[in-house]
């Protein structure tokens, strides 16, 4: 497939470097040369200098045959005027990141889409569904849906009360296998585990189960499920607004801010929300908003450290459920080995959003992303495949890759080392960012 991705900022720029893993032709486009030069030869990816709404730029960089136009800069309008030009031009599928919650009205989605914009991108949005569903999952770090829900991707961090801790894979005190472990992160290191590795203490460990064995694999955890009912967050960003816009029925929430004009636009657009103005990296701040009876404590400002230290100080107030808005993509291996709960990182949702248009776009290339450093590929299995030759256990898999799940004919099913795939499966493979392309010559 031909892939444009027009705008070199963080959201661009981490998307064309996880593409460029793949066997895609990636064009990177941006009138900014600086942005360009940071990209080094160990991408598999041409940058462009040029205008990503000149009707020249787009006629060199050949988009009247380009499978898929992804328009991620910075400014709404350009994206959207990008989309369009390329559309006419020629574009098969065309993507656009926006800003306002406006545009994703369904009449003027339409409207949208006779222009050009085929699919819009809001990570603001993302991120609010994101938050909605780790608080109503709160005892996992991490929660993912695949095939509609018939597969689910759990990440739990391990304490001392889990029964797991200390065993191999192979020895899990457990009589049937209803779950699969499929990634431990320890130590900002993503490990695909084998039977001989070990669980230890404050492990992430990501399981692979069906929905009749989420309580089965929350007991072994050492977890207890709660009701959230009250939030508190510390930022009125983008995210926080549109978080408690969409929500603030489901939940009793306060947003403490300190900036005077924002709260008193706040106060008008959320009626229904309580705003403080005040500084809630302050700790008597917060303890005059009675942090310790909220239920969560979201950390939604702009400033990633901010939001990390924070969590670590409604921990110790109590506050059972934290979630941090951690955009620095470098620091979020770090802040995963922290006691600071849920991360949320707009640019990993909104490339995993992309992930799945590309999908529509190519039946191919089935894919999900759930980690910084690691990838969740659903791969079809061809006739003749390699990986269909024998059952798992006497395939000699290569290192840094697990088969966690399988779809055969509809019905989502754990994979085993007995398991024979055959052609028409669908697998839910693990395995660690980079290595993607080596993995699919067993399935082709």
């Amino acid at each position: 497939m031909k892939i444009v991705i027009a705008g070199a900022g963080e959201v661009g720029t981490h998307l064309a470097k996880l593409l460029s893993n793949e066997d895609q032709d990636i064009i990177l486009l941006d009138s900014d040369q600086s942005r360009l030069d940071v990209i080094n030869d160990n991408y598999n990816l041409m940058t462009w200098n040029g205008s990503t709404s000149s009707f020249d730029t787009l006629r060199d960089v050949g988009v009247d045959n380009t499978d898929l136009y992804i328009a991620v800069t910075p400014y709404e309008t350009r994206n959207l005027t990008s989309c369009a030009i390329a559309k006419r031009l020629g574009a098969k599928k065309t993507v656009a990141r926006i800003d306002s919650s406006e545009f994703l009205d369904s009449h003027n989605g339409e409207i949208l889409k006779d222009i050009g914009a085929d699919f819009l991108i809001y990570p603001e949005d993302l991120a609010a569904d994101e938050i909605n569903l780790s608080l109503a999952h709160n005892w996992a770090r991490y929660w993912g849906e695949l095939h509609g829900g018939g597969l689910l991707l759990i990440g739990v961090k391990l304490h001392s009360q889990s029964p797991l801790i200390n065993y191999k894979l192979k020895d899990l005190p457990v009589r049937e296998h209803n779950f699969h472990v499929a990634a431990i992160k320890r130590n900002n290191e993503t490990i695909i585990p084998g039977g001989n590795d070990k669980l230890e203490f404050d492990d992430i460990v990501y399981f692979i189960t069906t929905p009749p064995y989420i309580q089965i694999v929350r007991d072994l955890c050492g977890k207890k499920k709660r009701v959230i009912k009250k939030a508190l967050i510390m930022g009125g960003s983008r995210i926080a607004r549109r978080f408690a816009k969409r929500f603030h029925d489901k939940f009793h929430i306060k947003i403490i801010d300190n900036d005077r004009d924002n709260c008193e636009y706040m106060a008008t657009a959320l009626p229904d929300c309580e705003i403080v103005y005040g500084d809630g990296r302050d700790i008597e701040v917060l303890r005059e908003n009675n942090i310790y009876q909220y239920d969560a404590f979201l950390a939604l400002t702009d400033f990633s450290e901010t939001n990390i230290l924070s969590c670590l100080s409604a921990k110790e107030f109590g506050v059972p459920k934290t979630i941090a808005d951690v955009e620095n993509l470098q620091f979020v291996s770090q802040a995963e080995n922290l006691n600071i709960g849920t991360i949320i990182n707009k640019k990993l949702l909104a490339s995993s959003h992309i992930f799945k248009i590309l999908l529509d776009a190519d039946q191919s290339n089935a894919k999900c992303l759930a980690l910084a450093d690691a990838e969740v590929a659903e791969m079809p299995v061809r006739h003749g495949a390699k990986i269909a030759k024998a059952p798992v256990k006497d395939l000699h898999l290569p290192f840094g890759m697990t088969l966690a799940a399988m779809v055969r004919d509809n019905e989502c099913m754990l994979v085993s080392g007995n398991t024979h795939l055959q052609p028409g499966d669908f697998v839910v493979v693990f395995c660690l960012s980079g290595t993607i392309s080596k993995i699919e010559k067993w399935f082709n």
